[in-house]
């Protein structure tokens, strides 16, 4: 994991400064003028999410370092590829950048939390003898938030030739997550098969029951069809580079931490696709 550790807070600075690109201002306000829309996912993902994974945890008897590694891909946000697959299958895509954004850059606070607290309810002792949770926060902070932040201030300077481009900045967030998961997998190929049968099942089970769940709760509440659909990918797709960083933080090379994240990544890019396939046949 000697590679991964060293390009991952890179990988995850750049995906994070795309993200920035594409966001304005008005992006924020969104909340303050449909704010229904804006909880029902903001709470889904942030309070549902990890609650589920625990719940799993504890129903499936996973052992502890997958456990905690469930635990780190479900504190993670939405990742920037949700904002793509919902413009894809006509979803609101401005309420899935907004939940993205606003779940990124309090996810400096809510990460650890939750990770700490899930490790201490799954009696975890050894996490806080490694990092304490202000450490993490402030690792966070200068990976996670203040490329977004220098993002929007690059847009807001160079809003015609950012918004000209916001299409290949969306591509090459995915080419760089590509790139990082690349070197993850080759550093650690020998030991992959045996890595995801290990976290496979509970990656998928998770996946699957929180874009059921998400799907349902922004049909009851939500304000319609385009919602429900940014709703639900955006809680089905993680931040998977920020689910590996926050595991190589804390836990160095032992690679089995990470394997959940990785497991959910390849495994929440088939789902989606198939949710999609699903849904454009629906419609």
């Amino acid at each position: 994991m000697e590679i991964v550790i060293k390009i991952a807070p890179i990988i995850l600075a750049l995906i994070m400064l795309g993200l920035g690109l594409g966001l304005k201002v008005e992006n924020f306000s969104r909340v303050l003028k449909t704010p229904k829309d804006f909880f029902v996912g903001f709470f889904t993902q942030l309070i549902i999410l990890p609650i589920v994974a625990y719940l799993l945890i504890i129903i499936l008897k996973t052992p502890a370092e997958i456990a905690i590694g469930v635990m780190i891909i479900a504190a993670a946000p939405g990742g920037v590829t949700s904002n793509i697959l919902t413009k894809f299958v006509n979803g609101d895509v401005a309420l899935s950048i907004t939940l993205t954004a606003i779940i990124s850059l309090i996810s400096i606070f809510t990460v650890p939390l939750i990770i700490f607290t899930s490790a201490d309810l799954l009696g975890i002792t050894n996490i806080t003898e490694n990092i304490s949770m202000i450490g993490i926060s402030l690792k966070m902070f200068f990976v996670v938030t203040v490329p977004v932040i220098l993002g929007m201030i690059i847009r807001k300077f160079a809003e015609n030739f950012v918004a000209s481009k916001a299409e290949i900045f969306n591509k090459l967030n995915i080419i760089f997550f590509i790139i990082f998961f690349i070197a993850a997998f080759y550093e650690e190929r020998e030991n992959f098969i045996n890595f995801f049968k290990q976290a496979g099942l509970i990656a998928l089970v998770l996946n699957i029951t929180m874009m059921v769940i998400a799907f349902y709760l922004a049909k009851y509440f939500a304000s319609g069809i385009a919602q429900r659909k940014a709703i639900s990918l955006e809680c089905g797709l993680q931040n998977g580079a920020l689910a590996i960083f926050v595991a190589t933080q804390i836990f160095g090379t032992d690679i089995l931490y990470t394997t959940p994240a990785a497991a959910y990544a390849l495994i929440m890019y088939i789902t989606s696709f198939m949710f999609i396939f699903l849904l454009k046949n629906k419609n």
